[in-house]
């Protein structure tokens, strides 16, 4: 949660499973079956509904691509509120580019995702082959102020969907991922159901070319994995330890009693992210997530959960001389298989996003191991005896990255 003030606060089963029990039921059942039989690519997708995507038309497969499209984008999101127990099963999203998107205001809390304060949002950039894609973690600071501070950053994300979504390809300039955070700001700073909160934001445009456009705005974060490797990260923007830069909606009459008595309530601007432009290849893996989890896992950690699964589904595969390649094609993996109602639907996205939510969901609790929260804990005050992770709400978005005919440069 964001602080708007410092705080300390053609295998046989058998051989397919075997040494397999430090994997997941997602990633065996995944790995399973893509080794024993072929997955489907048309079924009705099972999306979860409490996302700003509904409505489920039935489609070849869910991806971003189209016939001038080389790279397509698979889109699957976990999340858990840090009171709550966390369910794998139900505490996951499927992206779907063909879902229609709902109206913001039309939303009610109680069709939101179970994830506190902490929301994210996927969405296709109109008809371009795009993919927008972020998380946001509301200001917990709020609280204290009778506001809910999940009001902001869902609503915050809904509209972020909403202009990705309505963002006419022919006719506006190309949409970037800062102009999508101040579209999605401007948006609910004028929704009048609102009155206050605040946010963290990370966003992302992926396009269809295989560029990405990031712009990261106070603690929430990404990660671009390649190879067996982080090959990019962001650096978090903080004011001092535990004040992240953060959007705010500031009610008058909160102004006004720090005009008449001092004080000053933090209020960045999409102008002041972090804005940085990377080249996708074929098996990259990005990960978009809230402080819930980079405050539990370090990167290097969270390469370790993805690196197991990538390699034992045969995303990624050891070469003879030792190092790893991505398997030519990915879509076995990533394509939604034939599902019936009351099966669980398991895909590679998903499976990376439920794993990395279950280990920081882990870490949070775990009162022995020091995480990255309190590192910097002990960095800025040695005196505090703080020890182990950091309860939070946790929220990860994971976007896999598919080229058609990939080139030979996919290796390590």
């Amino acid at each position: 949660m964001a602080a708007p003030y410092n705080r300390l606060a053609t295998a046989s089963w058998r051989t397919l499973a075997k040494g397999w029990s430090h994997c997941s039921y997602d990633t065996q059942r995944l790995a399973i079956l893509t080794a024993l039989a072929p997955m489907q690519s048309c079924s009705r997708l099972r999306a979860h509904p409490h996302v700003a995507m509904t409505s489920c038309p039935r489609s070849k497969h869910y991806s971003t691509s189209s016939d001038a499209s080389r790279f397509s984008y698979h889109v699957a999101s976990s999340f858990i509120a840090k009171d709550r127990p966390y369910d794998p099963s139900t505490h996951v999203f499927h992206f779907n580019p063909y879902n229609r998107i709902q109206p913001p205001r039309n939303r009610r809390p109680s069709a939101r995702p179970e994830s506190g304060h902490d929301a994210f949002f996927v969405s296709r950039v109109n008809d371009s082959g795009s993919v927008a894609f972020g998380v946001a973690d509301g200001v917990g600071g709020w609280v204290d102020s009778g506001v809910d501070p999940a009001d902001f950053s869902h609503g915050f994300c809904d509209y972020m969907a909403l202009a990705a979504h309505e963002h006419q390809t022919s006719s506006e300039p190309p949409l970037t991922a800062r102009k999508l955070m101040q579209k999605g700001y401007d948006a609910i700073c004028n929704d009048n159901s609102l009155r206050a909160g605040g946010s963290t934001a990370c966003v992302a445009i992926a396009g269809a070319d295989g560029n990405l456009d990031v712009a990261n705005l106070g603690d929430s974060g990404f990660l671009q994995l390649r190879l067996n490797g982080v090959h990019t990260y962001s650096e978090p923007q903080t004011h001092a330890f535990n004040t992240p830069f953060q959007l705010s909606l500031v009610p008058p009459s909160v102004a006004a009693r720090m005009a008449a008595f001092g004080g000053a309530q933090l209020s960045d601007l999409p102008r002041d992210a972090d804005v940085t432009q990377h080249s996708l290849r074929h098996g990259d893996i990005l990960v978009l997530a809230t402080d819930g989890v980079l405050d539990n896992l370090f990167n290097q950690d969270i390469l370790r959960i993805a690196s197991r699964v990538l390699v034992s589904t045969g995303a990624w595969v050891m070469t003879d001389a030792g190092g790893v390649r991505v398997a030519d094609s990915l879509d076995p993996l990533v394509e939604f298989p034939e599902a019936s109602e009351g099966k669980r639907t398991v895909t590679l996205q998903s499976a990376l996003a439920t794993e990395i939510v279950a280990a920081a969901k882990r870490a949070s609790v775990n009162t022995k191991l020091d995480g990255p929260f309190a590192k910097e804990v002990h960095k800025y005050y040695p005196q505090e005896n703080w020890h182990g992770g950091k309860v939070d709400d946790i929220c990860v978005v994971v976007a896999v990255v598919n080229e058609t005919n990939p080139a030979v440069n996919s290796k390590l």
